[in-house]
């Protein structure tokens, strides 16, 4: 690869990048070893791009920090950081100063500005809003095996840990989705969706149980 038109990136390892002739990168930013960069990929200015990254016809804005993360036909905006392993695929749009953390995958998801998801979650079809949060383990639930569906989540909402977002659905502002739910109706702006059932404990039942 020859870096002529990369006098003002910083390759820490040029032998170990692959670059197509068509990707344009911004002043400032390092990358790393292990880096593959394809097709009408665009960097902006003063990224960090960690090892082992994949992009595709990825446009990423400025200021943003991407580790081992594939990318595809999608764009990351200003400020952000993804990954490690995350997946960001089909027309995903992530807005600026977002975090999305280790082993998500976006599919055609537009994720709101501020928005936030740290770990084990899979989004798609999906429009999330701003200053939303995300947790662990939550599943937006899009294919019944012939048709994809939409999941609409509003501003400021808090989607707890472990929830099933069954699509066609929509989720308003400021509505808190608790932990542990599996959610099939749309729900009110300010609201609270909970559907799981109330725990029963057996005493006695453990230890008789690990005793047989």
């Amino acid at each position: 690869m020859t870096t002529d038109k990369f006098s003002n990136v910083q390759f820490l390892d040029v032998n170990r990048v692959l670059v197509d002739d068509e990707v344009e990168i911004g002043e400032g930013t390092i990358i790393y070893p292990n880096v593959t960069l394809l097709g009408k990929t665009k960097i902006g200015k003063n990224c960090k791009i960690l090892p082992n990254c994949f992009f595709e016809n990825a446009v990423i804005g400025d200021n943003v920090t991407i580790d081992s993360t594939k990318i595809s036909d999608s764009e990351v905006m200003d400020g952000t950081t993804v990954g490690p392993f995350a997946h960001l695929r089909n027309h995903t749009i992530v807005h600026k100063n977002c975090r999305i953390g280790n082993f998500v995958e976006f599919k055609n998801c537009n994720f709101g500005e501020g928005s936030k998801c740290a770990h084990l979650t899979y989004l798609g079809d999906s429009e999330v809003g701003e200053h939303v949060n995300i947790g662990s383990g939550v599943v937006t639930v899009n294919y019944d095996g012939k048709n994809k569906f939409k999941t609409k989540i509003g501003n400021h909402a808090f989607i707890g840990s472990n929830v099933n977002i069954i699509a066609p659905v929509t989720i308003g502002d400021n509505a808190l989705l608790a932990a542990g739910s599996t959610i099939t109706e749309d729900v009110n702006d300010g609201a609270m969706g909970i559907a799981r059932s109330r725990q029963v404990n057996k005493e006695d039942f453990g230890r008789k149980y690990l005793s047989k």
